[in-house]
């Protein structure tokens, strides 16, 4: 490995990002501009930020890896990816929440939900569940991206995470939501190149599209034995319905994220960032665009890799790679690419970790400064709110370095998955009531929020079988590894418990309370009521 070449790569990427962040910085002069862009900011900017926020290291790693593990089955998440994701979030939730949430003066999500339900404990409730459970995702996105470093570049893995960290919380800290979403527009660039020649050079290497789907299909005697007998059936089948190998792929990979983004707070609050429903439409087709190429070249290669590593070492990549399935696209790449490509992929790699973390610590310091913070102290005795979320963010990514270092191998995906079913858990009925239903009520949306989230937890530390044995509590209470052994209790993922739950005490307790304040539905509807896109 050349380098000379990566360290001039890597100065004058870190160059690009210094300069947009101090760009960012002299545009941020207040409060709003630090949470929410001065509601200014451009279609392509907002779209660019939306998909890179959206697509991580997560993806392109860890679900790279568990492609090469279940195969091209999972590119039916691309699908929802580009139908829940960015069309309906931006047509039918985006413009929505970007009247509301100016009428209200909104700055973060959970502000917006405790202003549209005038309630002090819903901003402070949100705001605590987003800062507890988000260090979960940052640490698995850092991870993907350190293991990458790990594998191309043969740097320790602790390092890696070290120097990740303090590059993307220096343009956080001081160049708010502008310099994160400015930097997510040149990151989110150069991923959608890198991917596109992934794609190309992929393929080209298998001898083209039908030689490698073909080959990936007479490989199903390879399929390991260990998802052929929980019913998968070879790299490009569906598994079959109802075994638990179905329940894990759709409920926790397909429905759990693809479902799920609608109630991340770190993609809401960008709906808020734009001044007018125009520039939401101009954003859907980038968005569109930009999630069709990234997760679906991810899931195409992951699934491919099997080709490659079978034809080159006699191994399926699973085998390759000791079980880990984090490393299967690392180490795909750094053996199967030119090494120029290698330095590009990984500056990808690394834009797509820094794009995602930085939204993150973002949204967690904000959480912590305005949310909680904001709530629990008196306006009279407040210290600055910029000044605290900076606190905050320090706060974020040392919690998210405790967790990466911790966590096992194979996680990526897995940690992933499970942060977006805790929000859908805790927030997509209550936040969908909300844009659209004048008759919840306070404590219909506190109901919502919180039986969301116990269920959630509960099902996670004492039904799932995933993360109960891997936390270990049911084992240590009731010494058992989960609450409900018979199948397909142990497989059903959590979103498909705790989100019905959740809708229903919204629904029933809003219905058996007191009607919200005519001045406070007056206020949310105002923009969304009157006639005009612009409002």
């Amino acid at each position: 490995m050349d380098v000379m070449i990566l360290a001039i790569v890597f100065i004058v990427y870190i160059f690009a990002l210094v300069f947009v962040g101090y760009y960012a910085y002299k545009k941020t002069n207040s409060s709003e501009d630090f949470m929410i862009a001065g509601k200014d900011t451009h279609p392509f900017i907002m779209a660019m930020s939306y998909g890179a926020t959206f697509i991580s290291t997560a993806a392109i790693v860890g679900f790279g890896g568990v492609a090469s593990e279940y195969g091209m089955s999972v590119l039916w998440l691309a699908f929802l990816n580009i139908i829940i994701g960015v069309f309906i979030a931006f047509v039918f939730l985006g413009k929505r929440t970007r009247r509301m949430g100016h009428s209200l003066g909104s700055l973060t999500f959970p502000e917006f939900l405790g202003k549209r339900f005038d309630s002090k404990f819903i901003h402070y409730c949100s705001g605590l569940i987003i800062f507890c459970a988000m260090p979960l995702y940052a640490a698995v996105v850092l991870i993907g991206a350190a293991r990458f470093l790990e594998s191309s570049l043969l740097i320790d893995f602790g390092v890696a995470l070290l120097i990740l960290s303090i590059i993307i919380t220096f343009y956080v800290l001081f160049g708010g939501i502008r310099g994160v979403m400015y930097t997510d527009a040149l990151q989110g660039t150069i991923m959608v190149v890198a991917m596109i020649f992934l794609l190309v050079f992929v393929y080209w290497l298998l001898g083209g599209v039908n030689s490698a789907n073909t080959a990936l299909t007479n490989m199903v005697n390879l399929y390991p034995a260990e998802a052929l007998a929980t019913g998968g059936t070879g790299w490009t089948a569906f598994p079959e319905f109802g075994t638990p190998f179905w329940w894990s792929l759709v409920s926790s990979t397909l429905i759990g994220v693809g479902i799920g983004v609608l109630a991340q707070p770190s993609l809401i609050v960008r709906f808020m960032t734009v001044k007018s429903d125009k520039e939401l439409n101009r954003s859907v087709l980038i968005g569109g665009i930009f999630i069709a190429i990234m997760p679906t070249t991810a899931y195409i290669v992951g699934s491919l890799s099997n080709v490659y590593f079978y034809d080159k070492l006699g191994k399926i990549a699973v085998d390759v790679v000791g079980g880990n399935i984090d490393k299967v696209i690392p180490t795909f790449i750094t053996m199967a690419l030119p090494e120029w490509f290698v330095y590009i992929f990984l500056l990808s790699l690394i834009a797509a970790a820094m794009s995602t973390i930085s939204s993150q610590l973002h949204t967690q310091g904000t959480a912590f400064g305005v949310d909680i913070y904001g709530t629990i102290r008196e306006k009279s005795k407040q210290l600055d709110q910029v000044s605290i979320s900076r606190v905050g963010i320090l706060i974020a990514i040392l919690l998210a370095l405790i967790m990466a270092y911790s966590l096992p191998g194979s996680v990526v995906a897995l940690g992933t998955s499970l942060f977006f079913e805790i929000c859908a858990a805790a927030f997509l009925p209550v936040f969908l009531g909300a844009l659209y239903w004048k008759g919840i009520t306070r404590m219909g949306a506190i109901a919502g929020i919180l039986s969301g989230t116990v269920v959630s937890l509960f099902w996670l530390m004492f039904v799932f079988k995933k993360t109960a044995v891997g936390l270990g509590i049911c084992k240590f209470v009731f010494g058992v590894e989960t609450l409900l052994p018979a199948a397909p209790w142990p497989f059903i993922d959590v979103m498909l418990i705790a989100v019905p739950v959740s809708a229903i005490f919204t629904i029933v307790v809003s219905l058996l309370t007191k009607p919200p304040a005519q001045d406070v539905i007056d206020k949310s509807f105002e923009n969304i009521d009157t006639k005009g896109s612009d409002a």
